[in-house]
């Protein structure tokens, strides 16, 4: 959650900072707009949503679009300081960055805690 309550390393839930009232429904505007379409934007989402109760939650939707809108105005932000291009991470972003190993162990484990037995065969 975004937030700036933290203290001896411990972080504590705090509501965003404020900021410009008209830009912030701007860019929520934005991000609702950003994750009806295939990108890094909607991968976000998605992953926020999950992480905070799922699509039936109406505040785990909200609170995704809040870090939807933040990652747009960063997006925003490095553009105009270096001047470069935009270049989209792809939907793919954050599977691409898993170690397949330890996904693999990760799977097995919650296989193993439902009561399967697993075992690996090379694939062909």
């Amino acid at each position: 959650m975004p937030g700036n309550h933290e203290s001896a390393g411990r972080r504590r839930s705090a509501r965003r900072r404020k900021g410009n009232e008209h830009l912030q429904s701007i860019l929520v505007e934005c991000a609702w707009a950003a994750v009806r379409h295939h990108g890094y934007l909607k991968s976000l989402y998605h992953r926020r949503v999950m992480k905070w109760g799922g699509y039936r939650s109406a505040t785990a939707k909200k609170k995704a679009i809040v870090v939807v809108a933040h990652a747009m105005i960063v997006i925003v932000w490095h553009i105009l300081a270096t001047g470069k291009p935009y270049h989209e991470l792809g939907t793919d972003y954050f599977t691409r960055r898993l170690d397949p190993e330890r996904e693999t162990r990760r799977l097995i484990a919650k296989l193993e805690a439902l009561g399967h037995t697993v075992t690996l065969q090379p694939a062909a």
